[in-house]
């Protein structure tokens, strides 16, 4: 099965998480697209017509894809639906960028700088989303400003007490 041959399956609940089962031809070929066989695999998924990025996942011995509402409300699916399903290994970059202000505001202020530096990635990651999803530049001056202060010591910030 090529990494984009379609599958149908029937959408499962797994606690309150929707998801399906691939079919272990195409997990091989996915495997092999990727160059990986364990850890998360990005892909690119497509759901009756709608396409998605996503990420295949191992859990309980078992890998799944999660759909999330948006997938299933876009594919007019629920959970005991089945669906024409498509994958493919997705090689782009997920990273998110780190919002300009950011940036500057962490040039400016050496301190903020390696604390923020020092932190484990996912951490960063954090700081980094809050402040990417902001609307207003509003929004992004005073969160950007809150953040050099929780990085400094001074503030709480995206619900932690310290960095």
């Amino acid at each position: 099965m090529e990494a984009s041959a379609p599958f149908s399956a029937r959408i499962e609940l797994i606690g309150v998480n929707p998801y399906v089962l691939v079919p272990d031809p195409l997990l091989q070929a996915l495997f092999a697209a990727a160059g990986k066989s364990k850890g998360p695999i990005p892909v690119q998924l497509t759901i009756d017509g709608h396409v998605f990025p996503q990420t295949l996942v191992k859990y309980a011995g078992q890998w799944r894809l999660y759909l999330n509402g948006p997938m299933r409300q876009a594919a007019g699916k629920e959970v005991g639906d089945t669906a024409l399903f498509t994958l493919r290994h997705d090689p782009a970059s997920r990273e998110l960028a780190v919002h300009p202000r950011l940036s500057q505001a962490l040039a400016e202020n050496a301190a903020a700088a390696a604390v923020f530096n020092g932190l484990p990635a996912s951490r960063r990651l954090e700081i980094v989303r809050y402040i990417s999803f902001l609307k207003s530049e509003e929004s992004v001056e005073r969160n950007v400003q809150r953040a050099i202060r929780f990085l400094l010591g001074q503030e709480r910030f995206i619900g932690r007490d310290t960095p």
